[in-house]
């Protein structure tokens, strides 16, 4: 779990310092690591390493950042 949070930031720092286009391959790379999180959440709780109420907030967290991601990257692929 704490690969996968390290690697979403670690994406969007190294995106930023690249294209448009391949700021947005990084967004969408570290999209992918916030569902990797999520899903070991998931897994954590149901095998009792995390509590539900920790897995709720790590999920809901990760739902949100995905979907700030997609409209950044989604901006700056329409963008002239």
């Amino acid at each position: 779990m704490r690969r996968a949070a390290v690697s979403i930031p670690s994406n969007i720092a190294e995106g930023s310092e690249r294209s448009k286009k391949d700021f947005a391959r990084f967004l969408a790379i570290a999209k992918g690591s916030s569902a990797e999180l999520r899903t070991q959440a998931y897994i954590a709780a149901r095998v009792e390493v995390i509590s539900r109420a920790d897995a709720d907030h790590v999920v809901e967290e990760s739902k949100q950042l995905g979907r700030m991601m997609h409209a950044l990257a989604k901006s700056l692929l329409t963008e002239n």
